[in-house]
């Protein structure tokens, strides 16, 4: 598959990321063990329980909102596949995938805050103020905002791979709705429910820039937040190394539990006809009054940021030089993140490929079998536990604020990892497939290769993966919050520093810039594309 000075330079590219990553990572899970001893605290208090205890029940609570809402949504949109507009509504659900937390954290309190748009309508019904955005109340709502329309979208892709003789044969049958979804259904969405439910799970539990906006106080508090109040107000290292490691343990647990359910969905046989689902016809009316609920609650808190961010003094705005600064900041980091992001899936990606060929050293064979674990390092060792590590080490250098910009720019890599990979591997794997032999055969190698054959055939998934990666460290607040320093300022810092300031207005434009920006990166390469499936033929 690769030419000898090919083999070689992925080689040292795969030794490089093996030892970079793991030693990025080891420095500051070192420093934390350092710090984890001394002190007369005790280990666990009833404030850390407290905090472990409201992370996993905030996080339960979430997941079970956004399951439990996702089916009907997802089952009327497998249902009703003809109605004007459809598309657009499943592009909606990807909105929230390229926004910025804190972006949609002011959507929400525009919709859902005391002078928002839900309390005004209930205010008109004889209520005052029935809905409190702050507290345990809001982060079930920015999470299902966010967590809903990934349900959603994957239950939606799974009902979609049902063969279309299953439609025909229970119409056949006169199947009713309830056996249609006890035998047809029900299967499908139960083999792939684990495994959302725990992508939902863990998302909530490492959640930091929603807890940390709308949480309201020590009583609705998760452990990555702690973690930030341990160092940024009380500076009791201990008490932060302490919540480190315990976040480290709840993702351990979560990552082995996801490894249970990660079994391939199941496909029925089918000849390719086009899908047609006759129960639809009998369920319009409540299927409509669902995909509409869902399409605005998925909306309101997009128009809410877009109405707010259009009221903002642009004018003003355009000559702040602090505004200026983070946008070039935050531009510059995620670029360069992005960047080596990129560089470093590379090897993960292509090393594995090297170790089976069958001449591959015992070196090369345990290389391809490491470096997988680099891609999902930072999902054991969360950003935020990563940030504190680092934060604990640059202390002893002097002011940390000078070292922030490349410490954020190697963890926002690092956390847009796993992303890359899983565009970039099943891309690569096709490809080396379908043209890796005969390229060797004909002697073209090295730049050429990646020229005339690598770059046209995978410039899509490279560009796919360098947008996301981009936006995701634009978005990000995490990191930045635990460095957070004068002089040094990114945009989320900038929009969480006038929201804390109660600066709504400047605020609302921040995060029109930021949610724009990011959006632009992230669309167009998440937008459905449209089938080409050739018509059935009449039965």
């Amino acid at each position: 598959m690769f030419a000898r000075a090919e083999r070689k330079t992925l080689r040292v590219a795969g030794g490089l990321a093996l030892g970079g990553v793991f030693a990025f990572v080891g420095v500051a899970t070192a420093m934390l063990l350092a710090h984890a001893g001394g002190g007369d605290a005790p280990l666990f208090d009833a404030y850390i329980w407290r905090v472990a205890q409201f992370t996993l029940m905030q996080a339960a609570l979430s997941t079970a909102l956004s399951i439990l809402l996702a089916i009907p949504v997802a089952r009327a949109l497998a249902r009703q596949r003809d109605f004007w507009g459809r598309v657009w509504i499943i592009r909606l659900s990807v909105v929230p995938l390229g926004l910025p937390a804190l972006v949609a954290a002011l959507g929400v309190i525009e919709v859902w805050g005391r002078q928002g748009v839900v309390n005004d309508l209930l205010r008109l019904g004889g209520l005052q103020n029935p809905v409190s955005v702050y507290g345990l109340a809001g982060i079930l709502i920015a999470h299902v905002f966010f967590n809903l329309p990934l349900a959603a979208r994957f239950l939606l892709a799974a009902l979609d791979r049902i063969p279309a003789e299953y439609w025909l044969s229970s119409a056949n049958l006169g199947m009713g709705g309830g056996a249609v979804f006890r035998l047809i259904e029900w299967p499908v969405i139960r083999r792939v429910l684990p495994g959302i439910a725990g992508l939902v799970f863990m998302l909530c539990v490492t959640s930091f820039t929603i807890v940390l906006t709308l949480g309201g106080g020590p009583a609705a508090t998760t452990i990555e937040v702690a973690i930030y109040q341990a160092l940024r107000f009380d500076f009791d290292p201990q008490r932060a190394v302490l919540l480190a490691f315990l976040q480290i343990a709840v993702t351990a647990v979560l990552l082995w539990l996801l490894s249970l359910f990660a079994r391939p969905p199941e496909e029925g046989a089918t000849a390719g006809r086009a899908i047609r689902r006759f129960d639809g016809r009998r369920r319009r009316l409540a299927d409509g009054v669902v995909i509409v609920v869902f399409t605005l609650f998925t909306a309101a808190p997009l128009a809410a940021t877009l109405a707010a961010g259009l009221a903002a003094d642009f004018g003003r705005l355009a000559l702040d030089p602090l505004l200026h600064r983070a946008l070039f900041t935050s531009l510059a980091i995620s670029f360069a993140s992005a960047c080596l992001s990129l560089a470093i899936a590379l090897p993960v990606v292509l090393v594995p490929r090297l170790a089976e060929a069958g001449d591959a050293g015992v070196s090369t064979r345990l290389m391809g079998r490491a470096l997988p674990a680099v891609g999902s390092l930072i999902l054991l060792v969360p950003p935020v536990v990563v940030a504190t590590g680092w934060f604990l080490v640059l202390r002893l250098f002097g002011e940390t604020g000078r070292f922030a910009p490349a410490v954020i720019t190697v963890i926002n890599a690092l956390m847009a990892l796993p992303f890359v990979v899983r565009v970039l591997e099943p891309a690569y794997r096709t490809h080396l497939a379908r043209t890796a032999r005969l390229a060797l055969s004909l002697g073209v190698t090295g730049m050429h290769r990646l020229l005339w054959i690598d770059w046209p055939a995978l410039r899509k998934p490279f560009l796919t993966a360098f947008a996301f990666a981009m936006a995701l460290s634009l978005g990000d607040l995490g990191a930045v919050a635990i460095f957070g320093a004068e002089g040094f300022v990114t945009l989320p810092w900038l929009l969480f520093s006038r929201m804390a300031s109660y600066r709504t207005a400047d605020a609302a434009g921040i995060a029109l810039i930021l949610g724009v920006i990011c959006l632009a990166l992230t669309l167009p390469s998440t937008a459905p594309e449209r089938p080409t499936e050739r018509p059935a033929a009449d039965a």
